[in-house]
């Protein structure tokens, strides 16, 4: 029995690979155009580190007209979850993240390189692998769980540098074919491992798109790469796939680097030409330490000693995607965050490109970080968000809130049922002609807290502070207010005239009508302009800072600001 008659005894009705590479067929696509794949495996949450790896391949494939896959690797399918392909793709809906082609639904795909699914393609596995045991470079291994287990206890205890299945200890690498095809006539299980070409001292030269030119140990180990139930695993599967969905770029972490002499052996042993591996430092998180009972460890400053880890999907909420959308943390402002820890020089290019779509920006791979990943930021993804959503327009922020806390948030629904009051009151200080505006919201659970002053069924005048400041004895506040109400107001006023007459108030009950004056002559004046309108502001809202007055009442109405006025002088205690 020779190589080629054993090859057809383990994968009987495998085909030609010539079968497959006529099927799958060179892409017609411009010069330079990037293929490359989102790869999941349907285990779990979408990671918030794959999110960042969607972004980097969706602006690879935009700016060189490429081609964006789903590929789903099911291939252990001991951990996959009910629903997990569709949890997915709802996922990456979520930011907005359109594939061109794969997996659209649990059970449906487009595209013409499919299955997308590595467990639906089998057949197509076993027929490279018989092409390898026809060719010498694989080979059925009998190894039990006992006998690998014994192996790496003595490699263990010679101290062998190399743990593994290789070399001499790789005892069924040479196994005589004969007896091969006979314990596989009897039934016995096996495996399909690779016989791995490398040398112990041998090393090979690797150019990375991210990390430049790097020299690597050789692989030398026989890995398996189909399984004892006919499925490939993840190192032999995403070689096949890759070549026949013809993939440009694999863009991964780092975390896969080590794996690399491996792969590109797996592609040569193939007779493939490899992909352009892109291997990225994934993002860290700072920890405090602490000592056995729990405590922070400080330092001889007092302040705790911290250390870098990776996201945890196990300790981190925030390293789940669906976290941000419950948070109310919009698309947009999760993925420009991301592209600061991609590239950074995104922030200043956004800075010069106010508006711009994100993927306008010139991404590059070569500017990613190579050693030691970004530190996961949430207060400077907040920061980026206010910056996001200030420049929403109002119609664009009412519906994105909406449709949040229609899920979320009952209490704020209610609030917004009232769509044209709402559209108001998120449209102060808001719209392209406002020059500097507000950025106090960074996520939508924040906006019931922000605007519940505006409407009289969330603000609890008992609850109200009214910290006044400067003016805080009633007979002043009752003055000022029935001035302002009997001879300045007037709804019909523009924000100038609004002014104007403010500073009248504040002159005619006797405070400066401008802060330079008080500031010249401050025994003269008990306040300024200021300290009247601040007192007017927090009677009609409780609060000291706020958005635009004059926007405010404007959107309040003169029955509102009325009542609101009474209502503080007759309900607060302190004065």
């Amino acid at each position: 029995m020779n190589r080629q008659e054993l090859a057809d005894l383990i994968f009987p009705d495998a085909k030609e690979i010539s079968f497959y590479e006529e099927k799958y067929p060179e892409r017609n696509l411009e010069e330079g155009a990037v293929v490359t794949r989102f790869a999941p495996s349907p285990t779990g949450f979408v990671h918030i580190g794959a999110l960042e790896q969607c972004i980097v391949e969706t602006a690879l494939v935009k700016q060189t007209k490429g081609v964006l896959i789903l590929r789903i690797e099911d291939t252990d399918q001991k951990r996959k979850i009910e629903n997990g392909v569709q949890g997915i793709i709802d996922s990456m809906k979520d930011f907005d993240i359109v594939f061109d082609e794969g997996m659209v639904s649990e059970t449906e795909s487009s595209g013409n390189y499919g299955p997308y699914i590595q467990s639906q393609r089998r057949e197509i596995y076993q027929a490279y692998a018989k092409y390898l045991i026809a060719n010498d470079k694989a080979y059925p291994c009998f190894a039990t769980e006992e006998e690998l287990a014994a192996i790496r206890k003595k490699q263990e205890e010679e101290k062998i540098n190399n743990i593994g299945y290789y070399g001499k200890w790789a005892v069924y690498r040479d196994y005589p074919i004969e007896e091969a095809a006979e314990r596989i006539r009897r039934g016995e299980e096996y495996v399909i491992r690779f016989k791995a070409m490398g040398k112990e001292d041998g090393r090979i030269t690797h150019k990375d798109m991210v990390k430049g030119k790097v020299e690597m140990p050789q692989n030398i180990l026989d890995v398996v790469i189909i399984k004892g139930d006919g499925l490939p695993t993840y190192h032999f599967a995403h070689a096949v796939d890759d070549h026949l969905m013809h993939t440009t770029h694999v863009i991964r972490s780092s975390e896969w680097f080590p794996s690399v002499p491996l792969h590109l052996e797996l592609f040569r042993a193939l007779g493939f030409k490899a992909p352009k591996y892109c291997h990225y430092a994934p993002m860290l998180k700072s920890e405090a330490k602490t000592d056995e009972a729990g405590n922070t460890i400080l330092d001889e400053n007092g302040e705790p000693v911290t250390f870098k880890r990776k996201i945890s999907k196990r300790k981190d909420p925030e390293a789940a995607v669906s976290y941000y959308h419950q948070e109310g943390i919009p698309a947009e402002s999760v993925k420009e965050y991301l592209m600061t820890v991609a590239n950074s020089d995104f922030e200043m290019w956004r800075k010069n490109n106010q508006g711009a779509d994100l993927y306008a920006f010139p991404f590059a791979l070569k500017k990613m970080s190579t050693t030691e990943g970004a530190l996961f930021d949430m207060d400077k993804l907040i920061d980026v968000s206010k910056n996001v959503i200030a420049e929403f327009p109002a119609e664009k922020v009412y519906h994105d809130v909406y449709e949040w806390a229609k899920r979320y948030d009952p209490v704020l629904k209610s609030m917004l049922d009232d769509r044209e009051y709402s559209l108001k009151v998120l449209g102060i200080e808001r719209g392209a002609e406002i020059k500097k505006k507000r950025k106090d919201i960074g996520k939508w659970s924040d906006v019931r807290d922000y605007i519940s002053y505006m409407y009289d069924a969330q603000f609890d005048v008992s609850e109200a502070d009214y910290e006044y400041q400067t003016i805080s004895d009633k007979k002043t506040l009752e003055r000022i207010y029935t001035l302002y109400l009997d001879e300045f107001y007037d709804p019909a006023d523009d924000s100038q005239l609004w002014f104007e007459k403010m500073k009248d108030l504040a002159e005619k009950t006797g405070y400066a009508r401008e802060v330079k004056i008080w500031k010249k002559a401050k025994d003269e004046w008990p306040g300024h302009v200021g300290d009247v309108s601040t007192a007017i502001r927090v009677g009609l809202t409780g609060r000291r800072n706020t958005p635009d007055l004059y926007q405010i009442m404007q959107v309040m109405g003169t029955d509102r600001i009325r009542r609101r006025l009474q209502t503080a002088l007759e309900k607060n205690h302190n004065i």
